[in-house]
């Protein structure tokens, strides 16, 4: 135990914060969650998409990591379902279903064309079974997995993609974390207790001071306050993203495909009748959580655009979450340059739920002196300072 008080505080309950303390009690430290319960935590808001191989916006090495983390969830539901989650009422949220990528008129041809060559040298990469390999299909068979759709100039079928719901996530690591002994503390933490180059733990909102061996930013969008309190600049941002829920008349949709385009907008069906239609991208929109006339006029054009039969499909409800994105869309992992005892894990964007529990679970290792699996130097604050 820490002569401190914990090992481990992590700041930021959403499902990175979570995922660095479950693999911080799997190690038996001693952890403390803070959590402010911002709105508009992305968690929270997040429509889901587990689907890398068939995902060309972030480039090779936002690819190569996202595959990482694609096994790593495998390994995570096995664990919280060995702890009980289930038993304790609780779902993981992860499910298995097919990914459609479709062009919809001529404009999107060329990029559907760069995408397919991408896809086949990946594909070719990483030899999958054959039912399972990313392939054309017709336009009649892409509506047959998802009925809505309008027909196609061109489809891909990934035939094993996979889905997260954030929230259920979350309520699971919570439970699975506070089984194992964390302690979970409601509030704002307003700064870093330091001494010379070393973070001892945080202050929070009403004054009280916890302190730890080890620190962990796991902040999100809110990630940049607390650098500014060891005097450095963590390029993290909020972009706000509004996200249509829809409910099918006529009910479960467990067996229908994702569907993306290239216009940065998705269709996300889930097994309880529910369809997830987004989302916008608003850099500079600071925290405002409100959903927008605009912005819901954006989702609901692109999604009839793609998909004319959710025309009869009831509204369910808007989520709004402030995705922590960074300059080059990649994560910021590891320790804080020239500071001893905090790290960072944030700056995860739009691919929040791919990435997040994997490398949650790698900084908890990181700040534990534990062997860690991958090297993360590529994802480290000072890339920001070198380009400068």
């Amino acid at each position: 135990m820490s002569s401190t008080g914990y090992d481990l505080i992590v700041v930021g309950g959403g499902l990175v914060g979570l995922s660095v303390a479950y693999r911080a009690v799997q190690h038996g430290a001693r952890t403390l969650v803070v959590d402010a319960r911002m709105p508009g935590q992305a968690t929270d808001a997040g429509a889901g998409i587990v689907a890398p191989e068939s995902t060309t916006r972030y480039g090779d090495l936002w690819y190569r990591f996202a595959r990482e983390a694609v096994a790593h969830y495998q390994e995570l539901v096995a664990r919280l379902e060995e702890d009980g989650v289930h038993r304790a009422g609780l779902e993981t949220g992860f499910s298995r279903c097919p990914k459609l990528v479709v062009a919809m008129d001529e404009e999107e041809m060329v990029p559907f064309q760069e995408a397919q060559q991408l896809l086949q040298t990946r594909e070719a990469e990483r030899a999958p079974p054959l039912d399972q390999a990313i392939r054309p299909i017709s336009p009649q068979e892409a509506q047959t997995f998802f009925p809505p759709l309008a027909r196609p100039l061109a489809a891909l079928l990934q035939p094993v993609a996979h889905r997260v719901d954030g929230r259920k996530l979350a309520q699971a690591l919570g439970w699975a974390v506070q089984a194992r002994g964390a302690t979970f503390h409601s509030g704002e933490v307003v700064g870093l207790l330091q001494e010379g180059h070393r973070v001892l733990g945080v202050e929070l909102a009403d004054g009280s001071r916890l302190r730890a061996e080890a620190t962990v930013i796991a902040g999100g969008a809110w990630s940049a306050r607390l650098g500014r309190s060891l005097d450095i600049h963590i390029p993290v941002e909020p972009q706000k993203g509004q996200i249509l829920h829809l409910e099918a008349p006529e009910g479960a949709l467990a067996s229908w495909a994702i569907v993306g385009g290239f216009r940065g907008h998705y269709l996300v069906p889930w097994p309880d009748g529910r369809i997830a239609a987004g989302a916008t991208r608003e850099t500079g929109s600071g925290y405002d959580v409100h959903p927008t006339l605009q912005g819901l006029q954006e989702v609901a054009q692109e999604a009839l655009r793609v998909a004319p039969g959710l025309a009869s499909f009831r509204f369910r409800e808007v989520r709004v979450g402030l995705r922590p994105v960074t300059p080059d869309l990649l994560p910021i992992l590891g320790q804080v340059p020239g500071r001893q005892g905090v790290y960072l894990a944030t700056g995860h964007g739009p691919t929040g739920l791919t990435l997040g529990p994997y490398s949650g679970h790698l900084v908890a290792d990181l700040a534990l002196r534990r062997p860690v699996g991958r090297d993360l130097t590529p994802f480290a604050l000072d890339r920001f300072q070198e380009a400068r």
